[in-house]
């Protein structure tokens, strides 16, 4: 009697079959894929980079150039004794075309501005008249005091709140002119609040300490005679 050796089924066969195509379609999966990937690779780069142009046409970074070349026209010493600064903060409202049709064509902005004033005497102003000696008494004819620096703090200063119509986009020169008013608002609230007189009184005192330690004991500040 003949013995049958076990052999593989018709199952077994297709089960084979169906991994061998298995692996073939995925063998030219991954070469299509590579090779789509190699194709598309300039096209993306590309792509990029023509993004790159747009954005930077649409929204170009300025280019600031320095001249190497520095011209000094004035070089001037300077004995300015500042004696005292005011810190304010002023509130700007600005606006334009505030009228019936200002929904289409208004702007209005608040602007919280904040400045500094310093203010002092200046000592190179005093001549070698305005110091004399009588007897045990020193006098000084001490300069008018004046405002040194006024301007805005724009690390603090801010649009606080804008309202701009349907058809604005904001005048540019809006913002400009609020912050020229609150700097001269700054300046008109410290002159209002005597900054002078006090830049003038902490000069003399300052002065009159530094004296008393040279030795004077009686010091007479007068003040200037105003120019008519």
């Amino acid at each position: 009697m003949e013995t049958r050796k076990p052999g593989i089924g018709i199952g077994g066969v297709l089960g084979i079959l169906a991994i061998v195509l298995i692996l073939f379609f995925a063998g030219i999966f991954l070469i299509v894929r590579e090779t789509t990937n190699a194709i598309l690779s300039p096209v993306r780069e590309a792509n990029s980079e023509l993004k790159t142009q747009v954005s930077e046409f649409l929204h170009p970074t300025p280019t600031v150039l320095p001249d190497p070349i520095t011209i000094i026209h004035e070089v001037r010493s300077l004995a300015r004794l500042e004696t005292i600064q005011y810190s304010v903060e002023k509130v700007i409202t600005a606006e334009v075309g505030q009228g019936q049709l200002s929904f289409l064509f208004g702007d209005r902005l608040l602007f919280v501005a904040h400045g500094v004033v310093i203010a002092g005497v200046d000592l190179n102003k005093m001549t070698s008249t305005d110091v004399w000696l009588e007897g045990e008494t020193l006098y000084i004819k001490t300069p008018d005091p004046e405002v040194f620096i006024a301007t805005l703090d724009n690390d603090k200063s801010y649009v606080f709140d804008r309202e701009t119509g349907i058809l604005t986009k904001g005048y540019t020169a809006l913002e400009t002119q609020a912050r020229i008013v609150a700097e001269n608002e700054i300046l008109k609230a410290a002159m209002e609040d005597g900054i002078l007189d006090l830049a003038r009184q902490n000069a003399n005192a300052y002065l009159e300490r530094l004296l008393k330690g040279l030795g004077y004991q009686v010091i007479i500040f007068i003040e200037a005679t105003p120019t008519p």
